[in-house]
């Protein structure tokens, strides 16, 4: 073990140490659906049951105990940093103001303003994470206060560092592999500093804002084109330079991208089978269990279930995704001849299975034939096949715009 790493773990264990005067250590239980499933001991490290439903109450707890002559802090969060710096103001006695993406989820905001009380303000501007982190920066420039990064700083990285002492303390010992959720890379690079070579570490982040991978690929932290919002949590357009430090000897493989609409599906299981609630980013470490499936048979493997935070107004579009992604709900448009009788032929060419979910038609009196937008949901995603063939022997015209992402945008 090296020196620095040496170092680091005292660190980690002190701030550990810290946060039993304000929260009692987030349980790490053995989840028996999915251990069946894989063949292997999977254990979820609940951070969604912290106080504030997520892990960055340890970032802020810690980086803010090491400044206490300081009276003002300030940061920029998509949420779930914002409520645990609102979180340890109001504990502290300290004043914040607090920079959000206008995008953020309302759950997250008004969450944000009932923890920190009178003692913080809320600021929303820029639509993307990285245009708040600047708007944050340069006020702090201007008006002064102690500038608490998210991710991009030492004491955060070891203040979510604690998680890995939890882990170790509970388990009795290191497992074999450990699953982390990826956003900035302050918790994924300080679990993974903490456990070094002793545990296989592998890293999950959404295929919207895989910023580690494009890192990696570089060779230094680049900043992506394009993030998707979504995995609100984890939409980050650049990695923070000291978690790549850290980092920058990740074996490609180790590091996983998963779709947004993967992601839907773990929520909706999880939410229906185990009644845990997960944001997006909270779902990222459990849905890459799929992809490393052939790795984890016999180990014991603990998954960061990283936060909680999920505002149940997006459940409506969580469910249509993981449908859509499931393969079995699809969209497509239909041409009918304007005739008696054509829409009674089309719906007895549906199977007993075959649901409509969306049905519209524009008829133009002009033209012989009607476009139907045609939403169907069924049981089993090879029934599609069959509906499709039975469309193709009646002669019917359609198209299938399912994974069309800009008509969808549009229409569905």
């Amino acid at each position: 073990m090296s020196d620095f790493q040496t170092r680091f773990k005292d660190a980690a264990r002190a701030a550990e140490a810290a946060m039993r005067e304000v929260f009692p250590a987030t349980p790490l239980q053995r989840n028996v659906h999915l251990s069946e499933r894989f063949g292997a001991d999977i254990y979820l490290k609940r951070e969604d049951l912290s106080p504030v439903r997520s892990y960055k109450i340890r970032g802020a707890l810690n980086a803010m105990r090491k400044q206490p002559d300081q009276d003002l802090f300030v940061c920029a969060s998509a949420g779930n940093h914002a409520q645990g710096v609102a979180f340890m103001c109001r504990h502290l006695g300290k004043r914040g103001v607090i920079f959000m993406p206008v995008t953020t989820p309302q759950q997250k905001i008004q969450k944000t303003r009932m923890f920190g009380g009178d003692n913080i303000e809320v600021h929303l501007i820029g639509d993307y994470f990285d245009d708040t982190l600047s708007a944050a920066q340069e006020w702090c420039a201007r008006e002064g206060g102690h500038f608490l990064s998210p991710f991009d700083d030492s004491d955060v990285i070891e203040g979510q560092a604690s998680i890995a002492v939890e882990i170790e303390e509970q388990l009795g010992g290191i497992p074999d592999h450990v699953i982390l959720p990826v956003g900035g890379g302050g918790m994924s690079s300080g679990v993974a500093t903490f456990f070094g070579d002793a545990v296989h570490c592998l890293f999950a982040e959404p295929t919207g804002g895989a910023c580690l991978r494009a890192a990696l690929t570089a060779g230094h932290p680049v900043a992506l084109d394009k993030v998707d919002t979504f995995v609100d949590g984890a939409a980050v357009g650049t990695i923070g330079a000291q978690p790549f430090d850290l980092l920058k000897h990740i074996p490609l493989p180790d590091v996983i991208a998963i779709s947004e609409d993967r992601i839907c599906t773990t929520i909706i299981e999880m939410l229906n089978v185990e009644g845990i609630v997960l944001e997006p980013a909270g779902a990222l470490s459990v849905e890459a269990l799929n992809d490393v499936r052939s790795w984890i048979r016999g180990k014991s493997v603990v998954c960061v279930t990283s936060g909680g935070n999920f505002d149940f107004e997006r459940l409506p579009e969580v469910k249509e995704r993981a449908l859509r992604y499931s393969g079995i709900k699809k969209y497509f448009l239909l041409r009918l001849p304007q005739r008696p009788g054509a829409l009674k032929e089309f719906l007895n060419i549906l199977g007993p299975e075959d649901d409509i979910a969306r049905f519209e038609y524009l008829k133009k009196s002009a033209r012989n034939f009607g476009s139907v937008l045609i939403g169907i949901e069924t049981k089993r995603p090879e029934n599609f096949a069959a509906l499709f063939a039975r469309l193709d022997e009646a002669g019917m015209t359609y198209t299938d715009i399912t994974n069309d992402e800009t008509l969808a945008q549009f229409l569905i």
